[in-house]
């Protein structure tokens, strides 16, 4: 058995937790990972886990070598990028992360084109509305809507992100007109957790840029939920097009307040200024550029 992969099966199963968790993301039996946990502490004559029927935990020795592991298959895969990089053709596992709504409705389309393009590159896609450390959680590329704290990283500016104002026929029938972003404030908006909008809304007319207080006996943290509740008319909603386009269509939703439109939120693809600039990586940026628009200079 290869020893790197008794090794890199180890460091699986200390960060996911158990040898059934490293048997899943792995595609192997949780008998065979803990097979190969085990020909890795025989080789080693010493014990790395602590096992009993319920949990596992680190030896003082597997803790140490954990740390190890972790810097010996990173250089490995370093090495590796480097032939990548000689050979001039994007190979090896290429990890992204992107806020959720985006990630499915606009980035993971999209990642199936790239995939095909590029067959040597796999793709490992978190779909995530928290901020990640893209340096201590090892991602490659980041992507990002809104305005950017200053964090050293590496930005590449991507087309706006468009938010649309609606709510279902079956809300608006029994509350008041909204004719006016002001209006607002007598209706029920479902909110955003992961943004401004869980208090205020902002939108663009013929007297400028308004912001609006709003109110919202609901707020959830994802774009779907919010989507199936403004559906069953619960409240207006704000959320991009890409989500909320279909039900537009089919007339689940109606437009509000098209001569007042929402400010487009900035969107950007972050890297680590110190990441090499593999084939992968520079494969990636190219193609999410050609796919997504890049924002033109104001």
């Amino acid at each position: 058995m290869d020893r790197l992969t008794q090794m890199a099966t180890f460091v699986k199963a200390v960060e996911l937790g158990s040898f059934s968790a490293a048997g899943d993301d792995l595609n192997l039996s949780p008998q065979l990972v803990g097979k190969q946990v085990k020909m890795l502490e025989q080789h080693l004559g010493v014990s790395l886990l602590n096992r009993t029927t319920r949990r596992q935990s680190l030896t003082d020795f597997g803790r140490a070598f954990y740390q190890r592991a972790k810097m010996i298959l990173a250089d490995m895969q370093a090495a590796e990028s480097l032939a990548a990089e000689t050979r001039g053709t994007p190979s090896g596992r290429l990890r992204i992360n992107a806020p959720v709504t985006f990630g499915i409705r606009t980035l993971s389309p999209r990642l199936l084109e790239y995939m095909v393009r590029y067959p040597q590159v796999s793709v490992d896609l978190t779909l995530s509305n928290e901020l990640v450390d893209i340096v201590d959680d090892g991602y490659d590329v980041v992507f990002r809507i809104g305005e950017l704290a200053s964090s050293g990283l590496k930005a590449l500016p991507l087309a706006p992100y468009q938010l649309v104002l609606c709510a279902a026929p079956s809300y608006l029938v029994r509350r008041p007109p909204i004719t006016s972003p002001w209006d607002l404030q007598q209706h029920e908006c479902l909110g955003f957790s992961f943004s401004d909008g869980r208090s205020h809304w902002s939108f663009d007319g013929p007297e400028g840029r308004v912001d609006v207080p709003i109110k919202s006996k609901l707020t959830i943290n994802q774009g779907d939920p919010l989507l199936s509740a403004a559906v069953a008319g619960l409240g207006v909603v704000l959320q991009p097009m890409e989500l909320v386009g279909g039900a537009l269509r089919d007339g689940t939703l109606v437009r509000l307040l098209p001569q007042h439109p929402v400010p487009a939120s900035a969107m950007n693809m972050l890297y680590a200024p110190d990441r090499r600039m593999t084939p992968k990586l520079r494969s990636f940026l190219d193609f999410a550029i050609e796919a997504l628009g890049q924002r033109r200079p104001a």
